[in-house]
């Protein structure tokens, strides 16, 4: 006969015997007048919620002088209901020195509005090194302005471990470290807010998680920032799901992308929903892109409403594209107050368009005021014109650095100028980099003559812009690029940037590509060209 196979013991089973063997091993103890086990299976029935059985060894082990069961007597009757007859336990307790009594009786006269006891009473409890008490302190400090104070008793709350004060100081501590922070004491330091957030995130605190992803990601750790939005996310904080949408989403992984967003969309998150709309305006589901426009303007986003105007606007819905941009507009969103500008301006509306691209610019939209520049321009008014496109300029924006560069030139500025024009050719202008080669074509000496009577070329900063324009496809730029290849003598250069001008409608290309052609010996070819320029205007090729 074999031997049934040996069990193993459930561990929850073992643990629940050990509970009641300890509980069982405590009554017989307070039975036998043991004031200890008394407070101990006071507190273990408490904490079962066994009010009834819990109280009378609380208030036996209270009579004895235990303190720690005044404090626990006095946690039964609040949650009882009796919140004075517990103040009094509680009182008892932390005057005896209980650090837990003292933060539950500062917390008490807090809730009645008595914060000059509170005071005292959390202080008493903070002093004893209780994080609860700590924190509650620090709260209470805050609440008064007293920065300082709050901050050096989060501090030590969050050193002794409390996940919501270690938050909270990191909070504190990056919004000092902040650009724009008018708090500069030398106290900022935006690494301690780091090492603040890694600890309550660590403690299972969701907003420090997602704080805590945001700072990786600007510092580009972006797999280590992906998990700790993961990980918020999972705990229920839609802004962590929504961030690691983006996050995924700039990783080329649209789908994963988007089943985040619409987690977080379904919890309420606007920017999640606005995320899905561009997304299916992108795939041309423009319904299903509407519905999450919708959705993202009813959870309060105003970008819902703007992007509902662009979709409009896209499929040449003119009139509901209006109505979704002054929605938007008038709730403060400075980019829909400048596209109803720029659509009023289009039905011929330029009363209607200025104050909406005055509002839009005073809000700070760096497009609006360029669009004012250009207003302001066609009416002759160029003061007011140059003021708006040097806001822009001011701003970044390439087209107004270009503008105010031309104003100076005509001015005569030309250090003012060559300032500009090289700030919007960095931006991408071609027309700033031909202007800014210009300028320093101008300037340039002549060419040092060689021992032996040649040219020796050396290559200026002049030529790199007309290149970089000519690269972007300015005509003009191309021509002048061949002139200066033709000038040192690469024939096969020239003729490359010439044809190309030319073949883009610049005459001048066509006329100098035509004199390249015959002055190697392919004159038919050099007929067709200067034919193509006369015909475009050019009076030396016409004769």
């Amino acid at each position: 006969m074999q031997p049934s196979p040996r069990q193993e013991p459930d561990g929850e089973a073992v643990e629940v015997t050990d509970e009641a063997a300890e509980e069982l091993r405590q009554r017989l103890a307070a039975e036998a007048g043991d004031v200890e086990a008394m407070s101990v299976l006071g507190a273990m029935l408490l904490r079962r919620g066994d009010l009834d059985g819990a109280e009378p060894h609380l208030r036996a082990a209270t009579a004895a002088g235990d303190r720690a069961a005044a404090n626990n007597l006095g946690v039964l009757l609040h949650q009882r209901g009796y919140a004075d007859e517990a103040a009094g336990w509680w009182r008892i307790a932390a005057v005896a020195g209980s650090a837990a009594a003292a933060h539950a009786l500062g917390r008490h006269h807090r809730e009645r509005g008595d914060e000059p006891a509170a005071e005292y009473w959390l202080r008493q409890s903070a002093e004893q090194g209780h994080a609860l008490g700590a924190y509650a302190l620090a709260d209470l400090l805050e609440h008064r302005g007293d920065t300082a104070g709050a901050q050096q008793w989060m501090r030590a709350a969050a050193e002794r471990g409390h996940r919501e004060a270690a938050y909270r100081l990191a909070r504190s501590l990056d919004r000092r470290s902040a650009p724009d922070s008018d708090e500069d004491d030398g106290v900022a330091d935006g690494g301690e807010a780091e090492q603040w957030y890694r600890q309550a995130a660590a403690r299972g605190h969701r907003r420090a998680a997602l704080h805590l992803g945001a700072i990786l990601e600007r510092r580009g750790e972006l797999k280590e920032a992906g998990r700790w939005y993961l990980t918020s996310a999972k705990d229920g904080e839609v802004r962590a799901a929504c961030a690691l949408g983006f996050l995924l989403r700039d990783a080329g992984d649209t789908e994963n992308a988007a089943v985040w967003w619409l987690r977080a969309a379904q919890d309420g998150d606007g920017n999640a929903a606005n995320a899905l709309g561009a997304l299916h305006a992108e795939r041309g589901e423009t319904q299903t892109a509407e519905r999450w426009y919708r959705a993202a303007m009813d959870a309060g986003d105003i970008n819902g409403a703007y992007n509902l105007g662009l979709l409009c606007a896209e499929q040449g819905r003119t009139q509901q594209a209006e109505q979704w941009y002054r929605r938007a507009a008038y709730a403060g969103h400075r980019e829909a107050a400048n596209a109803l500008a720029i659509l009023l301006l289009r039905a011929g509306d330029e009363t209607g368009a200025e104050p909406w691209f005055s509002k839009a610019a005073e809000a700070g939209s760096v497009d609006a005021a360029f669009n004012l520049g250009i207003l302001h321009a066609g009416r002759d008014e160029e003061r007011a014109a140059l003021r708006w496109y040097e806001r822009a300029a001011a701003a970044g924006h390439t087209e107004a650095a270009l503008q105010v560069g031309m104003a100076r030139l005509r001015d005569g500025d030309e250090g003012e100028a060559e300032r500009y024009l090289r700030c919007a050719a960095g931006g991408g202008s071609a027309e700033a980099a031909y202007r800014l080669a210009t300028l320093l074509d101008a300037r340039r000496p002549p060419e040092p003559a060689h021992e032996l009577g040649e040219p020796v070329h050396r290559r200026s900063e002049c030529e790199e812009w007309y290149e970089r324009a000519a690269s972007q496809g300015h005509r003009r730029a191309q021509v002048r690029v061949g002139m200066l290849a033709a000038a040192r003598g690469d024939v096969v250069e020239a003729a490359r940037w010439y044809r190309e001008a030319a073949e883009a409608g610049s005459r001048n290309g066509a006329f100098n590509l035509g004199l390249l052609l015959a002055r190697e010996g392919s004159e038919p070819e050099a007929a067709v060209w200067w034919s193509r320029a006369a015909d475009a205007g050019h009076g030396r090729a016409a004769l």
